[in-house]
Parts: C-alpha cells; structure tokens; sequence
C-alpha cells in the first residue's frame, strides 16, 4: 500500500522566495528561519518520498472572491506558477501525481467531501515556497506533488473540525491504495499574524507553541477552536492554521515529532517548523 512516512509544517510567506533569490538566508532577519531547515531537508533526502500531498491556501491567482472553492484539489500531471502581481517568476513547473490524486479525489467524494477537482490549476507562492524551501534553488522537478487547496480568505471557511477530518479522510485515501509510494504530507501557512487592520503585525507566540505541542499529542484538541476563536486569539491570518490540521488528520498512525523550529516576526508572522515522522497502521 502507499505509504505515509511523515508531515512536515511550514511557512509559504512569499518574502522568503525573495531571500532565497537574493542569498539573504544568513542575514541576522533571516538567519534564525532559515536554519531551521537543514534538519528537515536531510529527512526528505535521506526518506526520497515519491509524493507530496500538499496543503495551501490560494491567494487569489486560480480561485478568487469571485468563485471560491471550500476545498479543491489537483489531479494533473503539471501545475505552473503565475503572475501574482509582481511579475512572473521564472521557476520551473510542478510536477503532478494523476493516478494517487484521483484515486484520492473519488475516496474524499464518496467519504462525503464534495471537493472541486482541478484537471487544470495555476497554483501560487502556497505551494511553491514550501517546495523551493525544502529543495532550495527550484530542484524538486523530481517529486510528485498533490495540491490541496483550502479556503482561507473568503467567509463562510472550514472551521478546524473539518479541515481534520479532511486529512483523516485523506489518510485512508492514501492507505487504500495499492501501489507502494512513499508519501509525506506538508501544512503550509503561517501561524498567529494579521496583516492590516488595527491589529495588523499581532503575534501570539504563546499559542503558536501550543498549537505545535498539540500538533504532536493532542490534534483533535484543536478542533474545538472555530475560525472566529482562531481570528480573535491569532490575528485574522491566523486561520491558516487550518492547513497544518489539514496534514495532521492524514497521520492516521503513530507520529514521532524529529524536529521543530519557531520564529517571529518574518514578514510580522509566527512561522512554525515541525518535522513529524509518521508510521501507517495496518490495514
């Protein structure tokens, strides 16, 4: 069966592709971020995951306020970068996994999950910072990768207890299916951080450490947290934590926490490291 071996949590904050194309990662605002990202770079070296299962929030370059899917994901064999307002990036295209992801899209489908399947999608700076993060300088043409989309910008959004079961249901997707693949599922997104508004800048480190020591122990204890609680206590931004619960509910067997790292303010956001090693129950 496809094998889940681990979840990885991470920032996707655009600045730090710019500190990356700009060799300022040992600069003393950079520095502490950026070293905690050897560790985890080894892992996925060393483990060479077949696949990614990714979970981001889009920004508004595939899906806008105008049509805003609750959940989406990718079945393709590529996805492409675009302009987000600054230009185009010249980075290479993503490379696709069709037959896990559409194996998982009819699995979510008839767990009750009425996803928006993408055959065609441009995915944005979500995705491709956490790629470039984990294989710096735009090497990761050779892992496949699943792009799960989550609404976290336009109301009514998945409140915590959903995008959990989301990622369980994900996980017995993966169990399900027959062809041996090893695959790590990443959480993208920033912790506590709002960016404009009166509260613009705010940051609860406090909470952004209990939700990592929860992350390990006691996932399901973020569930009872709805988006408003999460705006309130976290800044309005701080409902992407959706998408490290999202990854968290596909480790559906034991996890071993291997690594963390937390560091804030880049880019006024609480940004939270966190390697998990994950072994698959039997089926």
């Amino acid at each position: 069966m496809a094998n889940i071996i681990g979840g990885i949590t991470t920032s996707h904050i655009p600045a730090i592709a710019n500190a990356m194309a700009n060799g300022l990662e040992d600069t003393p605002y950079w520095k502490p971020f950026f070293d905690g990202y050897p560790p985890v770079r080894d892992w996925l070296n060393e483990k060479k995951p077949d696949v990614i299962i990714l979970f981001y929030n889009d920004h508004g370059l595939e899906f806008f306020i105008d049509k805003k899917p609750t959940f989406a994901i990718g079945v393709a064999d590529e996805y492409h970068n675009a302009d987000e307002g600054w230009g185009i990036p010249t980075i290479p295209p993503v490379t696709g996994e069709s037959d896990l992801s559409w194996h998982i899209a009819n699995s979510l489908v008839e767990d009750g999950f009425d996803m928006t399947i993408c055959q065609e999608m441009k995915v944005d700076h979500g995705l491709t910072v956490p790629l470039n993060l984990m294989w710096p300088g735009h090497n990761y043409g050779h892992v496949k990768v699943i792009p799960v989309c989550i609404n976290c910008e336009q109301h009514p959004m998945p409140q915590p207890k959903r995008t959990f079961a989301l990622g369980q249901a994900i996980g017995r997707a993966v169990q399900s299916f027959d062809d041996d693949l090893k695959v790590a599922v990443f959480g993208t997104g920033g912790m506590s951080h709002q960016l404009d508004g009166e509260r613009a800048g705010i940051i609860n480190r406090e909470f952004d450490l209990m939700c990592l020591d929860k992350l390990v122990s006691d996932p399901e204890d973020l569930t009872k947290y709805s988006n408003f609680d999460l705006a309130e206590i976290a800044g309005a931004q701080g409902v992407e934590l959706n998408m490290l619960i999202a990854m968290r509910g596909c480790l559906i067997g034991d996890v071993k926490e291997l690594h963390r790292n937390y560091h804030a303010p880049i880019s006024n956001t609480g940004s939270g490291l966190m390697l998990l090693e994950h072994t698959m129950p039997e089926k």
